[in-house]
């Protein structure tokens, strides 16, 4: 199987003149090449190259972490060619990365959506920002709209799989319109949740050591003394969690945002009342079952090990995950997407072992016969594994981690294990230690155990690796896909040119029809050209200005008043120059005839766009 560089690479010309367009040429194949610095070397200053020079400037700084350089060179992009749908891309990826201007993004990543409507990697951004905000209705509707246009797109597929699965990002705490550093929210993030962990550990060992001594040597004023003495670290803690979080203003709406994290934080809270409480109230002698303090002291030692018991299970429950790897598996050849196939089998895993241990509750309670629904889990999970060619994508990552096929193999025995429960009681047999319900119990606890300890397991090598080399068993271990692949980014492309034969027949023509989408339907206009050269700039009535600001997509006919058998027919984006006074129309399609027929300068396919002249 060969990589994907081998798949798009394409040759680097050997040398380069002086002209712009081969000297972006040059620098689009480098940058395929993800060569940044070479790229930047051969575009040189972005003399005479219009848009196409600094938009592929943009992207070779954007590649070596220049992100302010990159912004500019795609604002000086937009400002040159504001009708391009590529310029805009270029912009909309380039703020992105920029702390507090995500909104931005998602404005000019609409307006290349609203130029270009057929190209997809506009709506490819539009989803990635939605799906980066939360919004994954929205997400899901661009990335389909993306994939209606170009199937093969993988990170269209691979990122619909995100949206289909309720993604979301590492920094789910962060909102990307905040104008500040993710790492500094991060840091804060950090330093909170060290506050909440630190605390409950705190808490729950000094308590176990007060009531050891007042159960087994009857010291219970000793006992208080040591709790009280205690709970001065609680003090110490916060100030020193507290120095490391520089944003106090974002940290209620970081708890908000990440719900995990506030609650997190309100269980050390509550964890310190019911400390405070306990210690108040310790008994001298362990107390009898009805009093409030073995309620108050189970809070405080074990609500450290149920949240992440119940976090992992609440997370694996959400989106559509069968949905999901079937998107995933369908690009077998990406490495982003053979990574997430391995993360959601470990995501349907988690529902099935959840599902198993709650037949097992509701069994242990008195409800028998639900445990005979049992196998239905297994089943189920078989039956998620993708179909067709999909399904190999599947089975590599099963073969790749064995202690997922273990974990689904002792999943299949809890649930013939809870048949024989079933059973057993059914049967009338006892249900005693010794007899054969006791066994049936034994035999359903420990496979449901097992899997628990796996899933901790990877669960710690996901946080440990960043979730890139171990998948873990939650939505946040996935990743999202960046890069297009074996398709050459659009906003890479090269522009659409005026050459020389419709340059002479505007510069001849004394007017030209300029048609658009008004309400009533399409009309024309007489327009004057004012300019033409890397785009038309047209002197037009007020109500074309009207109509292209609700539909900029027009055209514009001409003809050689002295070859009186030329006549041209340029398509594009007109936008209106409040400035200068007049429309510019940036060139997107030329029809010109040839031999009686109309020879096409901007010839399409459907999966990627090649340019002919």
């Amino acid at each position: 199987m060969g990589s994907q560089r081998e798949v798009h690479e394409r040759p680097v010309p050997a040398s380069v003149s002086g002209d712009p367009r081969e000297r972006c040429a040059k620098a689009a194949a480098l940058l395929e090449q993800d060569r940044p610095r070479e790229a930047l070397e051969a575009v040189g200053q972005a003399n005479g190259m219009a848009d196409w020079g600094y938009r592929l400037l943009s992207l070779a700084f954007e590649r070596l972490g220049r992100d302010a350089e990159a912004v500019a060179a795609a604002e000086e992009a937009v400002r040159t060619a504001p009708g391009s749908w590529a310029a805009r891309l270029r912009l909309g990826s380039a703020l992105r990365r920029v702390p507090g201007r995500r909104w931005e993004a998602a404005a000019q990543a609409d307006r290349a959506v609203g130029y270009a409507p057929e190209e997809p990697d506009p709506h490819v951004l539009a989803g990635d920002l939605a799906l980066l905000r939360g919004e994954h209705r929205e997400a899901e509707a661009s990335y389909r709209a993306a994939l209606r246009l170009a199937d093969d797109h993988p990170l269209a597929r691979v990122n619909l799989g995100l949206a289909l699965l309720r993604w979301r990002p590492p920094r789910g705490h962060h909102d990307p319109a905040w104008p500040i550093d993710p790492h500094e929210t991060g840091r804060a993030r950090d330093a909170v949740e060290a506050w909440s962990r630190q605390v409950r550990v705190l808490l729950a060992v000094a308590l176990a050591v007060a009531a050891l001594l007042a159960f087994r040597t009857g010291l219970a004023g000793t006992a208080g003394a040591w709790g009280v003495a205690v709970l001065a670290g609680v003090p110490a803690i916060t100030f020193r969690r507290g120095r490391e979080v520089r944003f106090w203003r974002y940290v209620p709406r970081m708890l908000v945002r990440d719900p995990w994290l506030g609650v997190s934080v309100s269980a050390a809270t509550l964890a310190v009342v019911a400390y405070v409480a306990a210690i108040a109230t310790l008994p001298p002698v362990l107390a009898p079952a009805g009093t409030a303090w073995p309620v108050l002291a189970g809070f405080v030692l074990l609500n450290g090990a149920a949240l992440p018991f119940l976090r992992v299970p609440a997370r694996a429950w959400r989106g559509r995950p069968v949905r999901a790897l079937a998107e995933f598996a369908a690009v077998p050849r990406d490495r982003t997407a053979r990574r997430n196939v391995g993360a959601a089998l470990w995501i349907l895993t988690v529902r099935a072992w959840s599902a198993l241990v709650v037949l097992l509750v509701a069994a242990a309670l008195g409800a028998h016969w639900l445990a005979l629904a049992a196998p239905a889990v297994p089943v189920a999970l078989a039956l998620a594994r993708p179909k067709g060619t999909a399904a190999y994508c599947s089975d590599l990552a099963l073969a790749a981690d064995r202690l997922l096929v273990a974990t689904r193999h002792l999943l299949t025995l809890a649930s013939v294990a809870l048949v024989a429960v079933a059973v057993v009681t059914l049967l009338g047999l006892p249900a005693t230690t010794g007899g054969w319900g006791g066994w049936a119990w034994l035999a359903c606890g420990v496979p449901l155990a097992v899997p628990a300890g796996a899933l901790a397991v990877r669960a710690a090598r996901a946080r440990d690796h960043g979730g890139h080399d171990a998948p873990g068993p939650w939505c946040a271990a996935l990743a999202m896909r960046e890069g297009r692949g074996t398709r050459p980014p659009g906003d890479t492309r090269a522009p659409v040119v005026l050459d020389g034969d419709v340059r002479r027949a505007l510069a001849r023509s004394r007017g030209v029809v300029l048609a658009f989408a008004d309400r009533e339907g399409p009309r024309t206009l007489a327009a004057e050209v004012v300019g033409a050269d890397g785009e038309l700039r047209l002197a037009a009535p007020a109500e074309a200005w009207e109509a292209v600001g609700r539909d900029p997509r027009v055209a514009v006919f001409v003809t050689d008043p002295v070859e009186r058998r030329f006549w041209a027919e340029v398509r594009g984006i007109a936008v209106g120059d409040a400035e200068t006074g007049v429309l510019r129309l940036t060139p997107e399609r030329i029809l010109v005839p040839h031999h009686g027929r109309c020879r096409n300068r901007h010839r399409r396919h459907r999966h990627g766009a090649t340019r002919t002249r």
